[in-house]
């Protein structure tokens, strides 16, 4: 049996300027179980980053906003939660991989004060050999010798520092952490080794995982269910055999499986997805996708789709509603994995 450790309900998030309001995130619900990897999949600025932001409250001070919903992590409301309470949080309950190891260290420190930092402010019950003892640990834990604590951050290569990033983020074993494309900056060769790395530390330590990437190759090797988002929107969840293997798909998975170049084919093109996301400062009715959806009715400019389930898959799209095995409607976050 699952048990449930994240679930977002209606979730939705606003950047706010004098100039402008961005619906980054609109009514998105979500759940993630322990121990459990999710792929968020989605083009950039369908809203992934801001979800995880929102996860960890850090959000911009002056724009960003949650404006509706609630994030529930076990039994505590994240939306609700004082600042003083989310620091204890941050590096202990949840950890986040950003997305540029290069941006994400801080240049004056050594790497080994940095991971050590984390255990100064959440393990105040460990003495300072303990957390030395720990520092060496965790660095042999994500393949870096133990000796090279004293160094800085522009010693290391792209790959080191991103398994410094992780290092830190594994410090305190957190219940859940955000990866936010930790790969992206990184050549083939080390983007397999890190997520190999990941994997495996994931299954060691039993840590909840929240997977943001563009790369469907990606999630293939390391996710358990993904979940494809689309303007501020999730609008199709399911395990990864249901992505990968499934027969029915929104349009919108269709077009980003088909935009991934197939090595058995000659072709002279790749086939994108024509078109562009929606402005997010001026929302549109009924499906997000309709514009440029090859198979757009005239329902789905005027009514937003249902969100219609099949076991462990759900799909929002107008176009499988009422067809058979697609009778009960429910929420997309009532899909969190079969029990």
């Amino acid at each position: 049996m699952t048990e449930k450790l994240l679930e977002i309900k209606d979730l939705s998030v606003i950047y706010k300027t004098d100039e402008e309001t961005v619906y980054a995130v609109n009514d998105l619900n979500l759940t993630l179980n322990k121990g459990e990897t999710l792929g968020l999949v989605g083009e950039t600025g369908a809203g992934k980053t801001t979800t995880a932001l929102s996860i960890m409250r850090l959000l911009p001070d002056r724009t960003g906003r949650i404006t509706r919903g609630c994030i529930t992590l076990g039994d505590l409301d994240i939306t609700r939660a004082s600042e003083a309470d989310m620091r204890l949080i941050r590096g202990n309950g949840i950890s986040m991989v950003f997305q540029d190891p290069m941006t994400s260290l801080n240049p004056i420190l050594t790497v080994g004060e940095q991971i050590a930092e984390v255990l100064q402010l959440h393990r105040l019950d460990m003495s300072p050999e303990q957390k030395e003892k720990r520092v060496d640990e965790i660095l042999e834990m994500v393949g870096l010798p133990a000796d090279r604590k004293h160094e800085y951050p522009h010693q290391f290569s792209g790959g080191m520092k991103q398994r410094v990033v992780i290092a830190i983020a594994l410090a305190c074993e957190p219940q859940l952490i955000l990866a936010d494309e930790p790969t992206t900056a990184l050549d083939v060769t080390i983007q397999a080794q890190i997520l190999k790395l990941m994997k495996e530390l994931k299954q060691r330590l039993n840590t909840a995982m929240l997977f943001i990437t563009h790369d469907l190759g990606v999630v293939a090797q390391i996710c358990d269910r993904v979940a494809i988002m689309y303007a501020g929107e999730i609008i199709e969840i399911g395990t990864t055999d249901n992505i990968f293997e499934g027969k029915k798909h929104h349009p919108y998975t269709v077009g980003l499986f088909g935009s991934i170049p197939d090595m058995t084919k000659a072709t002279r093109r790749l086939n994108p997805i024509e078109g562009l996301m929606p402005d997010p400062t001026a929302p549109l009715g009924g499906c997000k996708f309709h514009p440029r959806c090859p198979q757009c009715m005239e329902i789905c400019k005027t009514a937003k789709p249902l969100n219609i389930i099949d076991g462990t898959h759900a799909i929002g799209c107008h176009l499988f509603a009422g067809g058979a095995g697609h009778d009960a409607r429910i929420n997309l976050e009532s899909t969190g994995g079969a029990e």
